[in-house]
């Protein structure tokens, strides 16, 4: 049997992707269906049209089908999930919002986390009070992705960049809008002889 398919590349090609094809369905992700493709592609020209097809053809068609193959599998992401954010890492975690779906208190609590991955709901716990069910949170410290530190937005209230949004926004309104230039020089001090004059 392992003779026949080293004597004849066309018939190895077509087992070699098929068993690549295979290992994908095994482990979906691994990228090994577009190579099966390609030597299922290659083996199965080379086995309908065996006689004009040498190697290096058959090394052609496996480029190009495996190209074509690579493009498809790209374009139409097949396993779902294409253009979805997907938590990495657990720092990725941090700054993410989210809700409470079981009160949290400094010892027990969960979040949903709006872009939290495959699976958002995380084990959660806050560093003072307690943050009850369906209020606003952020993450504050991801805690290596198993229990999360958060804060209520509510809490959190203000900071230094709001402030001074708010000190900008205010300066706008009062600058005038009639459209005139309204800049005044500063006058130069008197001397001492303008003011005895």
């Amino acid at each position: 049997m392992v003779e026949s398919l080293v004597g004849n590349v066309p018939l190895l090609l077509l087992v070699v992707g098929l068993v690549l094809m295979v290992l994908e369905a095994i482990s979906p992700g691994a990228h090994l269906i577009v190579i099966g493709i390609a030597l299922v592609g290659a083996g199965l020209i080379g086995v309908l049209f065996p006689a004009p097809l040498s190697p290096i053809i058959l090394a052609g068609l496996t480029l190009v089908i495996g190209l074509a193959a690579a493009y498809v599998y790209n374009r139409f992401d097949f396993y779902g999930g294409k253009g979805t954010a997907r938590t990495t890492d657990s720092d990725s975690l941090s700054g993410a919002t989210g809700y409470v779906t079981e009160t949290v208190t400094n010892r027990s609590g969960e979040v949903k986390l709006e872009e939290g991955g495959f699976a958002p709901y995380y084990s959660a716990r806050t560093t003072s009070g307690t943050i009850e069910e369906g209020e606003e949170v952020i993450v504050i410290d991801p805690g290596g992705g198993n229990v999360l530190t958060v804060e209520s937005l509510d809490a959190i209230g203000e900071d230094e960049i709001d402030r001074a949004l708010a000190r900008d926004a205010q300066q706008d309104d009062r600058e005038p809008t009639d459209g005139g230039d309204e800049s005044t020089t500063d006058a130069e001090p008197e001397t001492e002889t303008e003011r005895s004059s």
